[in-house]
């Protein structure tokens, strides 16, 4: 006959024993405070970085989002998904919703983008569909979708105000799907010129000249020609002190640059997005979406 054995309690299936009332007073008590212990470090946070700017970068292919602190120091980001395709208005305006859910907390929101922009609407599109965009409230509806005030200026013009020294006539030019241009006296954005739609070579304007699709046909080496003529018939037109070459594309540039010209971080189309909401464009917004009390920037 086999050995009795004796089976001791695991202690498995047994429930915890009742809190009582003190415990579960005590322990509530611990929460709200780790939550004013939370608080108040976001708080201090914030009044080192001011208002954070959720900072938009719409381009051909693809969407990019970081916030920005009003520094300039990117404190979050960035966050980068494939432009839909079709990019139509709406399908743009989920897939930025999505990317902000990963960017919270923001206090205000910066828009470049590839077209014109004029008081809050989209007028040309050209790399996304003018047909799909033309008199789209694009910050309007990224203001009521994510309950936080937006400006909105043409992509190369929110670059260029992350890279000019704000002195003296800049030009900046992006080299991504198209050719973005934007230009700036002493800082101040002039009235937008579409400039990548002129002719440059023939029926070619600058975008079909030294657009990515043209790069990628004729190759890096025939596109390194375009683009150093390009540089030098912008410089006649506009004669600028200083131009600046952003864009994703401006990597495969490989000639000699002029001292007047330079390349700058395509980063700047996110933290450029800051300085759309500094207080000396405040004229060039009107629409109530558009207004939030700007801060001082920190000594």
């Amino acid at each position: 006959m086999p050995d009795s054995v004796n089976h001791r309690p695991t202690g498995r299936g047994r429930k915890a024993p009742a809190r009582s009332p003190e415990q579960r007073d005590q322990e509530q008590r611990n929460q709200e405070q780790e939550q004013v212990s939370l608080d108040q470090q976001t708080t201090a946070r914030r009044r080192l970085r001011g208002h954070l700017t959720l900072a938009i970068d719409i381009g051909g292919s693809h969407l990019k989002c970081g916030v920005i602190a009003v520094t300039g120091q990117m404190v979050m980001g960035p966050e980068r998904v494939v432009t839909p395709d079709p990019a139509a208005p709406r399908a743009v305006v989920d897939a930025l919703a999505e990317l902000a859910q990963k960017l919270t907390p923001f206090d205000r929101i910066s828009i470049g983008f590839p077209g014109v922009v004029r008081d809050g609407l989209i007028l040309t599109a050209p790399n996304l569909g003018t047909d799909l965009w033309h008199g789209f409230a694009l910050a309007v509806a990224l203001s009521d979708r994510l309950g936080k005030p937006a400006r909105l200026l043409n992509d190369a013009t929110v670059q260029g105000l992350g890279a000019i020294a704000a002195r003296g006539v800049e030009c900046v030019i992006t080299l991504g799907t198209g050719m973005g241009f934007a230009l700036f006296r002493n800082g101040k954005p002039a009235p937008h010129l579409e400039f990548s739609q002129h002719p440059i070579h023939g029926r070619k304007t600058y975008d079909h000249y030294i657009g990515d699709e043209a790069r990628r046909a004729a190759g890096n080496q025939r596109w390194n020609k375009r683009v150093h003529r390009a540089i030098g018939l912008i410089g006649t037109v506009v004669n600028y002190d200083t131009l600046y070459i952003g864009g994703g594309n401006a990597r495969h540039i490989n000639f000699e640059l002029p001292a007047n010209v330079q390349i700058v971080s395509n980063e700047a189309g996110i933290t450029g997005g800051v300085r759309l909401w500094d207080a000396r464009l405040d004229d060039v917004f009107t629409d109530p979406s558009a207004r939030y009390p700007t801060p001082q920037r920190p000594a």
